[in-house]
């Protein structure tokens, strides 16, 4: 699970001790590696890494929510005790300054230091490096060059190809993938019985399909229905979040289907307008609805197939120009 870090104390996932009104990303979010719940296998690697005191930098990539930078402060957690983690560690986002300056300024400037109360490494976390501009990271390269022996760098980033290839090569890549649906209904399920949501089967299904591997996401969306509903249904989900509903997007592929252009261009876009769905959403479910092949055949679909095969073999369309 994954959302910028806030304070890292003794405070673990559960509601208790956790102030009433913070989001819950940030409430439930894991405080030890112990407390991650998906890629088990790049969790072992790190954590032989510190148990050896061998961290080398590292680039830790792939879609949000996913858990790259609650992976990282999980790890800066096991290896600073609390009264020496805002000394020892360093967390920006690339994304409020992406110039050289940052590099320059704050980045420079803590890794060139070296704290006499403390043995060993400094740890700096770059959170969206991607956004970074490529004079930026090249400055960051020299960086690292240059304080490896007082430093070490996590890179955190969606897109691996916005990283420049000379950054890579100096880092150990692991990639997070989305989570399945295994890994996430358990942690929703501990979050619902914290927060005592009322949640139905098909809402925890609108809850995983909608947030796409997304734990972030999931959470975001389980809070605001919540708030917004009391009951977290399927069609309380949709709405919430403005997605269109399976009805919804059944009646737009019945009507292009079965309707003259006219009457379904008139129909999509009153419903498109009542509702405020998006273009995108509309022919991204279309499409899911078409390939998934839920839809019985209609009469329409039927006479098209008809008429396209009385037209004869492909050759024939092209033969008379």
């Amino acid at each position: 699970m994954e959302a910028a870090g806030g304070e890292r104390g003794g405070e673990r996932g559960g509601a208790g001790g956790r102030p009433r009104n913070l989001p819950w990303v940030e409430k439930y979010r894991p405080q030890a590696l112990a407390d991650l719940v998906s890629h088990q296998d790049i969790l072992s690697t790190i954590q032989k890494f510190i148990s050896e005191d061998r961290l080398p930098h590292l680039l830790l990539y792939g879609p949000p929510g996913t858990g790259k930078t609650s992976t990282i402060l999980a790890c800066a957690r096991q290896l600073y005790k609390d009264r020496e983690f805002n000394s020892m560690v360093l967390e920006l986002n690339a994304s409020d300054d992406r110039g050289i300056d940052i590099v320059r300024g704050p980045i420079l400037s803590f890794a060139s230091t070296r704290t006499i109360f403390r043995k060993g490494f400094k740890l700096v976390i770059l959170d969206e490096a991607d956004a970074m501009t490529q004079d930026a990271q090249n400055a960051l390269r020299r960086v690292i060059e240059k304080f490896t022996e007082n430093t070490r760098f996590c890179l955190i980033c969606n897109y691996l190809s916005k990283i420049i290839p000379a950054l890579q090569s100096r880092c150990t890549r692991f990639r997070f993938g989305p989570l399945t649906p295994e890994l996430m209904v358990p942690r929703l399920q501990h979050v619902i019985e914290e927060e005592k949501v009322d949640v139905t089967e098909d809402g925890m299904k609108a809850l995983v399909t909608l947030s796409s591997g997304d734990m972030r996401r999931a959470l975001n969306i389980l809070q605001s229905t919540s708030m917004a509903f009391g009951t977290v249904t399927e069609e309380n989900v949709y709405t919430c979040t403005g997605h269109p509903l399976k009805c919804d997007i059944a009646n737009i592929l019945d009507w292009m289907l079965n309707q003259d252009f006219s009457t379904a261009y008139r129909k999509i876009a009153e419903l498109k307008t009542l509702k405020g769905l998006a273009l995108h959403d509309i022919l991204t479910e279309i499409h899911l609805l078409v390939h998934r092949g839920e839809r019985a055949s209609t009469p329409r679909k039927r006479e098209h197939r008809t008429e396209v095969g009385a037209l004869g073999p492909p050759h024939s369309l092209t033969h008379h120009r």
